[in-house]
């Protein structure tokens, strides 16, 4: 009997929009508004790669060289990403998630992350995925049922696609003030403004062959507190992600990077993020769970921007 590389496979259904989302990592694997696709993801007979659909728990992004200091103790996680010294996108993407509920247009699905090297505090997360007219919305969950205080962080890797074969031809509004700049491995220098940068989306532009990967923040938000990041195509098609203020950060990946030269600038990485890259050494955005207490936030997708 075959299983897929991401284990089991669960269809949301709502109109003419249709997710599969993966046991392995609860992980938005696709997503077709009728015969568009949404995001950029991947086939079932593949394993997931450039993190596409991930969520990440409890950290987002980098930590350098996969240290930190918690309660004056030095923590040392395993080097997830080795070429550069690093420990990447948390501890609970590759992990085995328990469907909880599930009807025609949702899904929860839950995971304890128990004590591991590096992360001595036990996690019990849960994701709500949700379909409506209003496209789909994602909420991760994350309650410390351990002893002690833990440092937590959370975000998310879908890669958005207006139907385009790469992203050089499509247009981008990314509404974030601010941007971190960062070192040769991927951790933040600093804070600089994006105005008078090729970073500066706060107006939809033609996204050309411009290299992003960095975190942006200061984000302007609309009336109904959303931070909206819109992709569009030559033909009108186009699609938007919104972060509620869970998320004050957002990472934009044109995906120059990844490994795989024909997914390449295929799809445009937009990773609501609840802190920043390194938050473990540099605290910025890092929240601190108290035993019991719990952190919540939600982002989604509207396929009809």
């Amino acid at each position: 009997m075959h299983r897929a590389p991401s284990g089991n496979q669960y269809e949301l259904r709502h109109g003419e929009q249709v997710v599969a989302i993966t046991e392995v990592g609860a992980g938005l694997r696709s997503y077709l508004a009728g015969d568009r696709p949404v995001i950029d993801g991947y086939p079932v007979t593949q394993r997931c790669t450039g993190a596409r659909g991930h969520s990440l728990i409890p950290w987002p992004n980098r930590i350098k060289a996969g240290k930190y200091s918690w309660d004056g103790i030095e923590r040392q996680l395993n080097l997830t990403e080795p070429a550069v010294d690093g420990a990447i996108h948390g501890l609970t993407r590759w992990a085995s998630w328990q469907l909880l509920e599930r009807d025609e247009n949702h899904a929860s699905f839950g995971h304890v992350l128990y004590a591991c090297p590096g992360w001595p505090w036990v996690l019990e997360c849960r994701i709500d995925y949700e379909l409506s007219d209003a496209g789909l919305s994602v909420r991760t969950t994350a309650t410390n049922i351990g002893d002690g205080a833990c440092p937590y962080g959370a975000g998310a890797h879908p890669y958005l696609s207006v139907g385009t074969e790469t992203i050089d031809s499509a247009k981008a509004c990314v509404p974030g003030s601010v941007y971190l700049p960062v070192d040769d491995i991927g951790i933040p220098t600093g804070r600089e403004p994006v105005e008078g940068t090729h970073y500066d989306l706060r107006t939809e532009q033609l996204l050309g062959a411009r290299k992003i990967d960095v975190t942006y923040t200061d984000l302007d938000r609309d009336a109904d507190g959303m931070a909206r990041v819109r992709l569009s195509a030559p033909d009108g098609a186009a699609v938007s992600l919104w972060a509620d203020d869970g998320y004050p950060y957002l990472e934009i990946f044109t995906g120059d990077a990844l490994p795989q030269p024909d997914r390449r600038r295929t799809g445009l990485g937009v990773e609501p993020m609840t802190c920043a890259p390194n938050a473990f050494n540099s605290g910025e955005g890092l929240i601190t769970l108290e035993p019991g207490q719990q952190h919540s936030a939600c982002w989604g997708i509207d396929p009809y921007a």
